[in-house]
């Protein structure tokens, strides 16, 4: 895809799962992309790309079409640029199983992975309640995936092989550590789902778009 312009991904700093989320598929599929970081979200240079002030907001010059939530963002690659199927299904019912997973992410793991940072490092006081209820949900989260992963035998989430569905939840798991503690036995309480997060390190699009955070935060 050299004929095509480089898609601008806008972000706010390197911390934020959402952007990488995107670059995750954005390495996948091999489409060219520029990071553009954000200084004022709510500016209103930037609430002309994306009314609700957050990233990431992703303009595309080769379709002129400007997304501004993350899950938009991947609908649009998939369906633009994955006419061959690499990372997307286009056959029932593994087509509507992978959408499943993708609303899954952003519906579960991002909100409460999320709301656990939050409480945990940013609000002003401490709120334990909350602060065990996001753990927990945490917890929960890898719970389905866990179960899902033993009862069907796969090693991805939809057709026994990787799919954009599966990237979307790099990201996030990449804050684990950070949210849940040094001593979180990850592999020793959800073994299934610890071998899938680990096949999906070792693929080059994770890990360019792990190198590129670390750019990003060293910058």
């Amino acid at each position: 895809m050299s004929s095509l312009k480089p898609l601008k991904l806008y972000h706010k700093g390197a911390v934020r799962p959402n952007p990488w989320k995107v670059v995750a598929i954005l390495e996948e599929l091999d489409l060219p992309y520029e990071l553009v970081k954000v200084e004022d979200i709510k500016g209103k240079e930037y609430l002309a790309i994306n009314p609700n002030g957050r990233v990431p907001a992703l303009v595309d010059p080769n379709t002129s079409v400007t997304t501004w939530e993350s899950g938009s963002k991947i609908d649009h690659f998939i369906e633009t640029y994955d006419q061959d199927h690499k990372i997307s299904f286009g056959t029932s019912p593994e087509k509507f199983l992978a959408r499943n997973w993708a609303h899954f992410q952003m519906s579960g793991q991002g909100p409460y992975f999320g709301q656990k940072a939050w409480f945990s490092r940013y609000h002003p006081e401490t709120v334990q309640s909350a602060i065990d209820r996001y753990g927990n949900e945490i917890e929960r989260i890898l719970g389905v995936i866990e179960l899902h992963l033993a009862t069907t035998g796969q090693q991805y989430l939809v057709g026994n092989r990787v799919s954009y569905a599966d990237l979307m939840f790099v990201s996030w798991n990449d804050l684990l550590p950070l949210l849940k503690g040094a001593d979180f036995d990850y592999k020793g309480k959800f073994p299934k789902t610890f071998e899938w997060n680990e096949r999906l390190a070792t693929r080059e699009s994770v890990q360019k778009t792990r190198a590129g955070k670390s750019k990003a935060m060293a910058a």
